[in-house]
């Protein structure tokens, strides 16, 4: 006959841990739950920084439409402006484009031929630029040369034989001059905004 010898000590420790088990069924699943709040944490974290940064993102791209939009308005007043002193300020005009030496790119204020003192900061007895504004506008005036007006009138019917008819037109060509305007010097303004317009006037 075979004796099975029981260890006393053996067996009161597997009653011990299965009686905390069974007073303790949840103690197993505290780890767990633990590692989730951890991960949860980690997401809202995550979703929060994104919110903070798309909000710091919103307020830039705002700042700088309404820093574009206030260089934009210096710029079209500053336009009106030189535009206006044309005839008063024939010094003013940099150039005559028509000329055949002289070659005039397209914006004079990266054009390195342009003469020394061929950008004028506007006058501010013209234009005074506002307190939120960096600087004075600039322009240059170019002469661009005579050309043919269409408004005018050559006389009877617009022909061209119209002295036949004994009808004298009035003059049909007028001097075109290009204004370009920069709503500030861009070494003055460092990363603020700037705005660069440039129109053609007819004078006369």
């Amino acid at each position: 006959m075979n004796h099975k010898t029981l260890d006393p000590s053996g067996s009161i420790s597997r009653s011990r841990r299965q009686r905390s088990a069974r007073l303790h069924p949840h103690a197993a699943q505290g780890g767990v739950a633990l590692v989730v709040a951890m991960i949860l944490l980690l997401v809202i974290t995550l979703v929060g920084l994104a919110a903070v940064r798309g909000t710091i993102m919103q307020q830039k791209m705002a700042g700088n439409m309404y820093d574009r939009q206030l260089a934009f308005q210096n710029a079209e007043a500053a336009m009106r402006a030189a535009a206006a002193s044309i005839p008063d300020n024939p010094g003013d005009i940099a150039r005559n484009c028509q000329t055949p030496a002289v070659i005039c790119l397209t914006n004079p204020f990266e054009d390195k031929n342009l003469p020394a003192n061929g950008i004028k900061t506007l006058s501010k007895t013209l234009y005074t630029a506002g307190a939120l504004a960096v600087g004075q506008p600039q322009y240059v005036i170019e002469n661009m040369g005579n050309f043919q007006d269409p408004s005018a009138s050559t006389g009877f019917n617009q022909s061209a034989n119209s002295h036949n008819y004994g009808v004298n037109g009035g003059t049909i060509t007028n001097i075109y001059y290009r204004v370009t305007v920069r709503s500030a010097d861009p070494a003055v303004v460092g990363d603020r905004a700037v705005v660069v317009l440039q129109a053609m006037i007819k004078q006369g």
